[in-house]
């Protein structure tokens, strides 16, 4: 790793470097965002900037999550490109899954007011059961694409409390902790697409096709 951050580090004594590569190491690892008051790497703009170029090495960025703290992900330019790479993107199986994760943890509460616009995270588990219900999958292969879901860090198991009829208690599947790594242009294009396939015939799923529609002519012309 040295020898990769070398270029950057070279500048810095041996206390900043250790600084430097102590808060990417935490914001590369950690499952949650990294509150910057305990990394001064993070908490100092200069030193920040240089922790964001040390991931620029491998495509990745920082993210900025409640306003003083940090994880990392991927820059937006890389994402797409890694999009088009099949081996990168789970099965349709496992995003069907994940879709119907996303609509009962998160756009349904959202509709309701129960969430901010801007989470990606919810404490609103989709029962196992609704699941099933929503879904064509056989059980065992239903199971397998949460398994498989969990592991990547897309999805979460959350045990029922001690009221199963509070819908926050109810136990079930939330969004993973990846979800905390997505750049705020990521975050916009995942509500897109939420939208598109909730509710396709939607008002507001035809101005997203109409303003998608739009940027294409212009990418168009300007080639």
């Amino acid at each position: 790793m040295s020898e990769l951050f070398e270029g950057l580090l070279r500048s810095y004594d041996e206390r900043r470097r250790a600084e430097l590569v102590a808060a990417y190491m935490a914001v590369e690892h950690a499952a949650e965002p990294v509150p910057e008051v305990r990394f001064p790497a993070l908490r100092e703009p200069a030193l920040r900037r240089t922790v964001e170029e040390m991931l620029a090495l491998s495509g990745r960025t920082l993210v900025r999550s409640e306003q003083t703290s940090w994880i990392s992900g991927y820059r937006d330019d890389v994402a797409a490109e890694l999009a088009k790479d099949e081996e990168c993107v789970p099965p349709v199986r496992e995003r069907a899954v994940l879709t119907l994760v996303l609509i009962h943890s998160v756009a349904i509460p959202r509709a309701a007011g129960l969430l901010e616009d801007d989470s990606w995270l919810s404490p609103y588990p989709t029962p196992v059961e609704e699941l099933r219900r929503r879904t064509q999958l056989p059980v065992g292969e239903l199971d397998a694409a949460l398994r498989r879901l969990r592991l990547a860090g897309l999805v979460a198991q959350v045990k029922a409390g001690a009221d199963p009829a509070d819908p926050a208690q109810a136990g079930g599947f939330v969004p993973g902790p990846q979800f905390h790594r997505l750049t705020p242009a990521a975050r916009r294009r995942l509500q897109e697409e939420l939208i598109l396939a909730a509710g396709p015939d939607s008002p507001l799923a035809a101005a997203i096709r109409a303003r998608r529609r739009g940027r294409e002519r212009e990418q168009g012309e300007s080639e």
